[in-house]
């Protein structure tokens, strides 16, 4: 053989070998985001759960893929987003807002491990059969946000205390709806209050609960927790206004929009943590070993200005136990 057909020959294997190992090597992660929230609206989630998957080294854009899939309010759409995520064979599958997203990507898949970040009861929303060693391929966060509408109701009910009506505003679309009106009933019968509940899932629907709140002269609102109404939050803070409701809401980004108060757990930590449990999984750790977790701790946001601008006092009480005071 000539020495210029056998150096031809090494370096057509050399490439060959180099071929083959690229090849080998494993490709980029990619993580499949569902959210029954919009892009805009679910913005500070998405990011908490960036910086949570940053935790274990996976960073988006530069060893890390991630597929987002946004159903905007429409809970019909999760499971067709789902099952393309499933199709995408993403390596994780990272679902939020509500128990509804959790629930499409479970019913769409047993083998792609799944974090959920709801605000519901994992058990009794059907995601885990327990908690502290959920089995299958599911794991997630749960951060309460249902569970707490009776104490939105009791911080209300201490800003307005002459209010013989507060009401509630529900999507009956969520699968929360009515276990949410039933635990709210209850709270309300217990402090002699008069409960009306109004049902809303598009904007329109929205509008049309406000003329009803002001027909029925009720002295307050509580807003359910659900993607629709985070969508919607211009919309409601600008009603509650516009009408001098006084409002209570779910997160602490209701408020620093200009709602009157807000109560739960802090949602951008529980994405973080899902972000962080996502992070685990890729790294090799099994959902079935990863325990729901829940949030010990809740925040209390009053916005001053709001409040003086609808011609209500805070109470001293309130305001020192409050978290956050927006002036």
């Amino acid at each position: 053989m000539k020495r210029r057909e056998f150096i031809a020959l090494v370096g057509s294997a050399a490439a060959a070998g180099a071929s083959a190992a690229r090849a080998q090597q494993k490709a980029m992660p990619v993580i499949g985001y569902l959210s029954s929230n919009s892009a805009e609206g679910g913005a500070s989630a998405a990011a908490g759960v960036r910086k949570g998957l940053s935790e274990s080294g996976y960073v988006e854009g530069r060893n890390l893929v991630i597929e987002y899939r946004w159903a905007e309010g429409h809970y019909d759409r999760l499971p067709a987003l789902a099952a393309d995520l499933v199709a995408r064979k993403v390596d994780v599958i990272v679902a939020n807002g509500t128990p509804a997203p959790g629930l499409a990507a479970k019913g769409a898949t047993s083998t792609i491990p799944i974090v959920f970040v709801s605000g519901g009861d994992p058990i009794v929303d059907g995601l885990v059969a327990g908690l502290a060693r959920p089995t299958g391929n599911i794991t997630g966060i749960s951060f309460l946000i249902s569970e707490m509408t009776p104490k939105r109701l009791e911080l209300l009910s201490e800003l307005v205390p002459q209010a013989r009506a507060i009401a509630l505003l529900i999507n009956p679309n969520n699968p929360n709806a009515e276990r949410n009106i039933a635990v709210a009933q209850d709270a309300a019968r217990a402090k002699g209050l008069q409960l009306p509940i109004l049902k809303a899932t598009v904007p329109g629907e929205i509008d049309d609960a406000f003329a009803s709140l002001l027909q029925l002269r009720a002295g307050g609102l509580v807003v359910g927790a659900d993607t629709v109404f985070a969508i919607q939050r211009e919309q409601l803070v600008g009603l509650a206004s516009r009408h001098s409701i006084p409002t209570i809401y779910f997160s602490r980004a209701d408020a620093a929009a200009g709602g009157l108060i807000s109560y739960g757990s802090n949602i951008v930590s529980a994405y973080q943590q899902a972000g962080a449990y996502a992070g685990k999984i890729l790294a090799g750790a099994k959902p079935a070993d990863l325990p729901v977790r829940q949030p010990t701790t809740f925040e209390l946001v009053i916005n001053l200005k709001t409040a003086k601008a609808l011609g209500l006092t805070v109470p001293q009480a309130l305001v020192v136990r409050a978290d956050e005071v927006i002036e």
